[in-house]
């Protein structure tokens, strides 16, 4: 009897290893499900540079991500001299499944690529080989832009001096390592509202400069919290722990705050704007002031347009603290 139990368990063991090694398999082979890249030649003019060193610098951020950021001063400002070559770490201390690293997005590392395939990886989340990109790359807001503000990105990605970087893997933990093949899906363009429907183009700023992502608490790169109410937590060491705003028109968010209010917030970090070294136990933010401050104003002003029109949240959130 007792061999006989152990064959089936052994038998059970085998079936669930297979199952789970095809299923395993299917994941490799069928997914991502978002087609090949698109034959496309981005035509670099003038205009295009122009726009996409707005977006990748004041609105996108591309800068931001695809740097190191100096974490010892305040705002952690992208180290000059690494914009664009990537190499910044989003590990476990920040609450994503894994160390996922910016990649080197200057011609250096992009060199070999087409246009199809950078506009395939910025819209859709696939590299150039087919692997997925964890989506803290907001490849779906990126998907739901103006197809032209993607070409200014490409040309000016293009323009960037080659910087050699050496090539550090992102590593995700499982099951995430299999999910993230999932998640990558076809653009879904929209034309640039009109800004004179302030509400409209308020909204496509707001998904072309990624403040849901920021702003939306998340846990282990899942969305867990309102919409815009903050919370989200950085973990940036020593201690310290640096929480996003609530951004909703609620008491507790932006309520009292006028358009000028808003405004004042981002002009205190141009110009001549100088990040001081922080210590260890004093105030830090991850919101990257002074390049969201290249902003213009008509753009912030749609975005805190829009994002008065969002559904109140009461979350009062303590944005930074030491904890020894």
């Amino acid at each position: 009897m007792m061999k006989k139990v152990v064959r089936v368990l052994g038998f059970l063991v085998l079936f669930i290893a297979v199952v789970a090694g095809g299923g395993y398999s299917y994941l490799q082979v069928a997914y991502p499900t978002v087609g090949p890249a698109p034959d496309i030649t981005v035509e670099i003019t003038p205009e295009r540079l122009a726009r996409g060193e707005y977006l990748a610098n004041h609105v996108s951020l591309c800068m931001d991500c695809h740097a190191i950021r100096e974490w010892d001063k305040f705002s952690a400002p992208p180290k000059p001299g690494t914009e664009g070559t990537g190499g910044e770490h989003f590990n476990r201390e920040f609450g994503f499944p894994g160390d996922i690293v910016s990649r080197n997005i200057t011609p250096f590392a992009k060199k070999d690529w087409t246009d199809g395939e950078l506009y395939r990886a910025i819209t859709s989340g696939v590299s150039k080989d087919g692997t997925p990109l964890f989506p803290i790359m907001p490849y779906e807001h990126y998907g739901k832009m103006d197809k032209e503000d993607i070409y200014s990105i490409i040309a000016y990605v293009r323009s960037l001096k080659p910087l050699a970087t050496e090539t550090v893997t992102t590593v995700l933990d499982f099951p995430m390592n299999l999910i993230v093949r999932t998640i990558p899906k076809p653009a879904e363009h929209q034309a640039i509202p009109p800004q004179t429907d302030q509400l409209a183009y308020g909204g496509y700023m707001v998904n072309a400069a990624g403040c849901f992502d920021c702003h939306t608490k998340q846990e282990k790169g899942k969305f867990v919290g309102e919409p815009f109410a903050g919370g989200f937590e950085f973990n940036i060491g020593n201690g310290r722990v640096v929480r996003s705003a609530n951004l909703t028109p609620h008491a507790t968010g932006i309520l009292t705050m006028t358009e000028e209010d808003f405004l004042n917030r981002f002009r205190v970090y141009r110009d001549n704007f100088v990040p001081n070294p922080v210590g260890p136990d004093e105030y830090q933010t991850v919101m990257p002031w002074a390049m969201y401050a290249g902003m213009k104003d008509e753009d912030l002003k749609a975005i805190y347009a829009y994002l008065r029109s969002v559904a109140p949240v009461d979350n009062k959130v303590t944005k930074f603290e030491v904890n020894k």
